[in-house]
């Protein structure tokens, strides 16, 4: 089983790991203001090109497929030639992605939309190695803090994302091209420098953790395998473990539950005439809650476990889709879509440091691949109800589906046994 959870010892994080977690933490601030654009922005985008309100969750959808086409083989690559190659690809594959999304807006092209989406989406579910990176690098004790400062880089992209959108506002006025096309025409030269800076981090990340007690005097690896051990890990052998499997329910359901929800927020306050810089505004509280308070979540996991934190995580994203369902006004909307982006950074926190604790670091990249191609799922479920049922019943039908989906893993924690829950073990 992996160390018991206690607080940092007085040896504190050496300066080599301080530099690589501030680098990816700042390439992630760089590249988050996509992933903030292209669900703020990507309903309306394909309501434009298609005129149908049932097809809103299409740029959810896309991004769910990519995510889970791509995570558990990028997990793959960096399990065997380490993150850094996996992270430049996905950086690369984004940059691709966000100009076939600029220029399919300005060809009117829906299909090229869809496209592009889906080749930047895989490009940022490839960069997402960064969390499996950050686990690396720290020991058990630090492991849910570590990626609290990863995604607190994402914080970036709560400023930027408007920003960008009202420059781009402000230049179609004057220009004539279309205000949602634009923004995309800027982002590349985001991304380039989130590239530029994971390039600098050395040594790999993978290696740091295959040697973690170099780092972390105090730190006492668990036994390693014996020499010529073929790895027999699998995606089942997740699923068959309790907690893994508790743990990757957990990310599934944050994820269709915030999905639905960022939909439903989007057209909720479009629908009420609120502009597209108000949208992108409410949505960085959204953006504020998903990363604001990472480390101190991730602290607490560290500190009084995984489960305390994650299930509790969960709740929270079912209270906060009742507000984005039944609030009528702009700030209830928008405290709604907050407690979904808290919730979920509570439960993606735990439930990704509670999968790395019982993997080993050769692995590690699939296993947590395996909850992110799951979280892709859920995502691509969650896009194809939401368009129909805003479009047959209504908003309050899609947001109870929201409430439904969170449900599950908190019904999975009452009918599991304490004991099944805590078993130990480790993925090979």
């Amino acid at each position: 089983m992996h160390q018991a959870l206690r607080p940092p010892a007085a040896t504190g994080i050496p300066p080599l790991i301080k530099r690589n977690t501030a680098l990816f933490a700042l390439s992630q601030s760089f590249t988050g203001a996509g992933i903030q654009l292209a669900y703020g922005i990507g309903p309306l985008m394909v309501i434009a090109l298609t005129g149908s309100a049932s097809l809103a969750g299409l740029i959810v959808g896309a991004f769910g497929v990519s995510r889970f086409l791509v995570a558990y083989p990028v997990g793959k690559i960096t399990d065997t030639y380490g993150r850094k190659p996996g992270i430049l690809f996905g950086l690369a594959l984004a940059l691709v992605g966000t100009l076939s999304v600029g220029v399919s807006m300005e060809l009117r092209s829906a299909t090229g939309l869809i496209v592009g989406m889906l080749v930047f989406g895989m490009g940022m579910a490839a960069a997402q190695q960064m969390r499996v990176a950050a686990t690396d690098m720290f020991p058990p004790r630090m492991r849910a803090q570590a990626l609290g400062y990863i995604a607190l880089g994402a914080l970036f992209g709560i400023v930027v994302s408007p920003l960008v959108m009202g420059t781009a506002e402000f230049a179609a006025h004057h220009s004539g091209h279309d205000a949602m096309s634009l923004p995309w025409f800027i982002l590349p030269v985001l991304i380039v420098g989130g590239m530029v800076l994971v390039s600098f981090v050395r040594p790999d990340p993978k290696l740091i953790g295959m040697n973690l007690e170099q780092y972390y005097p105090d730190y006492k690896p668990p036994p390693r395998p014996p020499a010529g051990h073929v790895s027999t890990f699998s995606a089942w052998s997740l699923f068959r473990f309790a907690p893994t499997r508790l743990a990757i329910v957990s990310t599934c359901a944050g994820q269709g539950n915030m999905a639905i929800v960022m939909v439903l927020t989007s057209l909720v306050l479009h629908h009420h005439g609120h502009s597209l810089t108000a949208i992108a505004f409410s949505h960085m509280f959204h953006t504020a809650g998903m990363f604001g308070f990472t480390i101190p979540l991730g602290k607490l996991a560290d500190r009084i476990g995984r489960e305390k934190v994650m299930y509790p995580g969960v709740a929270v994203t079912l209270v906060g889709a009742i507000f984005v369902t039944f609030g009528a006004a702009f700030w209830s909307v928008t405290l709604g879509t907050f407690l979904v982006g808290l919730g979920w950074a509570a439960a993606n926190v735990a439930a990704t440091a509670l999968i790395a604790d019982h993997s080993d670091t050769a692995v590690r990249g699939r296993a947590i691949g395996v909850a992110d191609s799951g979280a892709g799922a859920m995502n691509v479920l969650a896009a194809a109800a939401t368009g129909p049922l805003v479009e047959w019943s209504g908003l309050p039908a899609a947001g109870m589906a929201a409430v439904l989906v969170a449900a599950v893993p908190l019904l999975m924690l009452v009918l599991t046994p304490a004991t099944a829950r805590r078993q130990p073990g480790r993925l090979h």
